[in-house]
């Protein structure tokens, strides 16, 4: 066991992540027969099987699930020993592990990373885009340092920080467009769009669906991205609901047509999190004090 290293730890970790040899490779920047080699080396310093390789899933066998969970927390304590050196210094300079949600990424990271690069020009933004359950997952255990996320997320080991408040758009189709924009409790009534299952933003359109007329609409139709429901919204199916932010992006390129809807105005708040005990935590609230200045200059 003297031969065990923070590589191999690292790269299980990675790969008990993924569950793809593949994927997992890509994210530890090393090949994929490197990959494979330093998890068997691992095995046989642990003398067991750690992942059963089968011809289309990769699955973690009993010991390998054990020992993931105590790696994850192996790791989480030495990159929070990094951070303690780190913890004095403003701007931030090194690492910065930063979730996103899909509904935020493609329109407000581009800036965020621009305007991070003219505050801290020593930082390495290493961002992941996913769900906000894979996030708060992720930063729990460690393998993400913050992330932006549509709040509350009510996790009582997380730090919730809101940064910027937006409304949603009505986006109908174009031939919609003169036609008096429906009320809360019409919408139900309504073919509407959303995204899919484990998405945020899913679960806040039906919210207000239920404000207006206290019930879930009557015909929901799911898609994948917000671009592919104003895609189909483009195409006569139905009408969808988006985020602010995504508007000027989504819908230059769909025969659509955008709408504000009459108060109350459905509505979310997007904020940035991360663990209280993480010796960064200051540091993190510096920065979602400048992210905060960021967004409220558009």
């Amino acid at each position: 066991m003297n031969a065990l290293t923070m590589k191999h730890l690292r790269y299980f970790e990675a790969l008990a992540e993924h569950l793809h040899f593949g994927r997992a490779a890509e994210a530890c920047a090393i090949s994929q027969p490197a990959l494979s080699l330093q998890i068997k080396e691992l095995e046989a310093l642990l003398g067991a099987p750690l992942v059963e390789r089968g011809p289309r899933q990769l699955r973690l066998t009993r010991l390998g699930e054990a020992f993931v969970t105590r790696v994850r927390d192996i790791l989480r304590g030495v990159d929070e020993l990094g951070a303690l050196a780190r913890a004095a210094a403003w701007p931030m300079t090194g690492q910065l592990r930063l979730g996103v949600i899909p509904t935020v990424a493609p329109y407000l990271l581009p800036a965020l990373v621009k305007a991070l690069g003219a505050h801290a020009p020593g930082l390495e933004l290493r961002p992941r885009e996913a769900v906000t359950q894979r996030l708060v997952a992720a930063l729990l255990d460690g393998r993400l340092d913050c992330a932006i996320v549509a709040l509350p997320v009510s996790e009582p080991e997380l730090h919730e920080e809101p940064l910027l408040s937006e409304e949603f758009a009505l986006v109908r189709p174009l031939a919609d467009a003169d036609r008096p924009v429906p009320s809360p409790e019409a919408l139900p009534q309504m073919r509407l769009l959303l995204l899919e299952e484990g998405h945020c933003f899913r679960d806040q359109a039906l919210s207000f669906c239920r404000m207006g007329g206290g019930k879930r609409p009557l015909d929901v139709m799911e898609g994948s991205s917000l671009s592919t429901l104003v895609q189909m919204v483009g195409a006569g199916i139905g009408v969808t609901l988006i985020p602010e932010m995504a508007v000027r992006v989504e819908t230059r390129s769909a025969p659509v047509s955008v709408a504000r809807m009459p108060p109350p105005q459905p509505s979310r708040s997007i904020g940035m999190v991360w663990r209280r005990r993480n010796p960064l935590a200051d540091q993190f609230a510096q920065l979602a004090d400048a992210l905060r200045g960021i967004t409220a200059q558009g």
